[in-house]
């Protein structure tokens, strides 16, 4: 009987353990690990910029984008999973239809590195982003 009460309940359990993995709960809250994205980022092979403006424990950003004259910032987020800090930024503009930088940022070197995805050539391209300031 408790054979069969285990094996009807697991797979209950598992799925309640996967939502609380997902919604969040494995993810620290930011913190000071997330304001130190604020600031100018320039991409190494090129004047294209990123401004991280402000940056919201929830991980909502206000960016701005720059290559060299503004391109509409859709979305701007961060996140942290136990060590690691990522950044998502999509831009959304003409000639930029949903392209987004997909980043980690290293605190040794202080560089945002990652992908861009160019969505009108639908192609990706490792980028790195040095603070300016």
């Amino acid at each position: 009987m408790r054979r069969r009460l285990l094996l009807v309940a697991l797979p209950f359990l598992g799925a309640a353990g996967l939502v609380w993995w997902t919604s969040g709960a494995a993810t620290s809250s930011g913190g000071p690990e997330l304001q130190r994205l604020k600031g100018r980022w320039q991409r190494l092979d090129g004047g294209y910029m990123v401004e991280i403006r402000s940056v919201a424990d929830s991980g909502a950003m206000e960016a701005a984008y720059y290559n060299p004259r503004p391109i509409h910032v859709a979305r701007a987020e961060a996140s942290r999973k136990g060590a690691t800090t990522t950044v998502l930024i999509e831009l959304r503009d003409v000639n930029y239809p949903g392209s987004t930088y997909t980043l980690t940022y290293d605190p040794v070197s202080d560089q945002l590195r990652g992908i861009y995805y160019q969505a009108v050539e639908r192609q990706r391209f490792p980028v790195a982003l040095v603070r300016v300031r």
